[in-house]
């Protein structure tokens, strides 16, 4: 019996070389030959899986996004909730070369997003279901405007995240998890936090 064409290529084998490309040379460079080179397969083989480089596109996103909301899901949501923030928030920030990659890649969806209907929709449900995270545990605490403060605490973490990928010297980790403490505790306490 002839093994099948491209059976030993799966679209997540695809996924995680389209990602090493885009997080070494940016997303502008994730071309079909580029991940095929990558995965160490033919270009046939990623237009078996992804006939257009949109659905590859789509996939490695939904797949990056995938990764970060499991984090996210893990975090033990009965510790204290400024610990409980600290922990989920700090997944979205570069404080370590995985997610340094990881940060550098989701701005570059976000980006594309802009002009790309089906990238949008995986970048909405993602936020909305960070957002709702969020909005739990502030919920739970008896937050005012929970939904607002969820809203531009991550908004802020985003806004962190995309300075400190561009400009890593400006922002070394100890002052981004300082950060993010602080405005951990003004979305928790307000303005009287300190």
């Amino acid at each position: 019996m002839r093994a099948r064409p491209y059976a030993t290529t799966s679209p997540t084998r695809l996924a995680a070389a389209l990602l090493e490309v885009a997080a070494r040379s940016g997303l502008e460079a994730a071309s079909v030959r580029e991940v095929a080179n990558e995965a160490g397969v033919s270009i046939g083989a990623v237009q078996h899986h992804f006939p257009t480089k949109d659905e590859m596109l789509a996939y490695s996103f939904r797949a990056l996004s995938d990764r970060v909301l499991t984090r996210l899901a893990n975090v033990d949501p009965d510790i204290d909730p400024a610990r409980t923030l600290f922990a989920a928030l700090s997944q979205l920030l570069p404080l370590d070369e995985q997610r340094g990659s990881e940060v550098h890649v989701m701005a570059a969806f976000a980006v594309r997003a802009v002009t790309s209907p089906s990238l949008s929709v995986i970048r909405s449900s993602t936020l909305f279901t960070v957002r709702t995270g969020i909005a739990t545990v502030l919920i739970r605490l008896g937050a005012p405007d929970p939904e607002t403060r969820a809203t531009l605490l991550l908004a802020a973490v985003h806004g962190l995240a995309l300075d400190a990928a561009s400009s890593p010297d400006l922002y070394p980790r100890e002052y981004l998890t300082h950060a993010l403490h602080t405005q951990i505790q003004l979305a928790l306490h307000g303005a009287d936090a300190h």
